[in-house]
């Protein structure tokens, strides 16, 4: 089974205040990221975009963001219904006070809610609805309402009276204080593939011009100003090539003395046509 993962990792006292200003994820972080996580991956920018407005990552995707005190990562996990089980170099690949796991598969229902504090799990639930794969912990005050089948209609038997989806979402509401949906802050992040696919011949040009245009291209970096490439659309075009600017000042040149002839040719008709007046 393929889930899609979301991962924060949390060291800030206050992460929805950090989201909410709408930083700009760096593009350099993501590669720095990805490239000590596994350094045999073939890195490759596809895309920059609001967490929480764009489809979710596929597999061979990882979605990084890094922000002061918040870093999030979203990727596909195959085979991991207990997230309890995630891999610990991926778990452990950012130091953080709190880790937050939120996990889904549409498809099939399943939602997962996970935090560790200090490394150690206090909470996991991931289940369908018909189905529990792990229960660690005590449940949390905002999961009352759901265990107490206030969010669902029943689908009697052994069925839980929640959807487990639906429980993704508050739980990210409760433990990082965001709207993860599209009515919330923009959560910008960079996309990368490492599965050796080719780069797009554009990485969201027009709407990085137009990103770029509403903050003003002086922006600073927000992490650490590490960015190891440039896109095509960050290089400055306000200056002509030498070339043209040597084109522009030698037509300059050939339009002064065009000038100065048709001022000669005038004055010499002129002056005919006063002598013709005498005769």
């Amino acid at each position: 089974m393929e889930t899609v993962v979301t991962l924060w990792f949390v060291t800030a006292a206050d992460p929805a205040r950090i989201i909410a200003a709408e930083p700009r994820a760096d593009r350099g972080f993501g590669r720095k990221y990805l490239a000590q996580l596994n350094p045999a991956w073939p890195i490759t920018p596809i895309g920059e975009f609001p967490l929480n407005r764009s489809a979710q990552a596929s597999a061979g995707e990882y979605y990084v963001a890094g922000f002061p005190g918040v870093t999030i990562v979203q990727t596909v996990l195959t085979d991991t219904p207990e997230l309890s089980g995630i891999d610990r170099r991926l778990l452990n690949s950012v130091p953080a006070a709190d880790i937050y796991a939120f996990a889904v598969n549409i498809a099939t229902g399943y939602g997962a809610v996970a935090h560790w504090r200090g490394g150690v799990l206090k909470r996991s639930l991931c289940a369908e609805r018909n189905r529990t794969y792990e229960d660690v912990g005590l449940p949390e005050p905002f999961e009352a309402p759901f265990w107490a089948g206030e969010k669902a209609e029943s689908a009697g038997g052994i069925s839980l009276p929640f959807e487990p989806v639906d429980l993704v979402a508050e739980a990210q509401r409760s433990w990082v204080g965001v709207d993860v949906t599209p009515e919330g802050p923009d959560i910008h992040v960079v996309a990368y593939a490492v599965d050796g696919r080719p780069a797009p011949r554009a990485v969201d040009g027009p709407r990085q011009e137009r990103e770029r245009a509403s903050r003003g291209r002086d922006e600073p970096d927000l992490v650490g100003g590490y960015d190891d490439y440039e896109s095509p659309a960050e290089e400055d075009h306000t200056r002509l090539p030498r070339w043209a600017d040597e084109s522009v000042a030698a037509a300059r040149r050939a339009g002064a003395v065009l000038g100065r002839r048709a001022r000669r040719a005038r004055s010499w008709v002129n002056e005919k046509i006063r002598h013709s007046d005498r005769d």
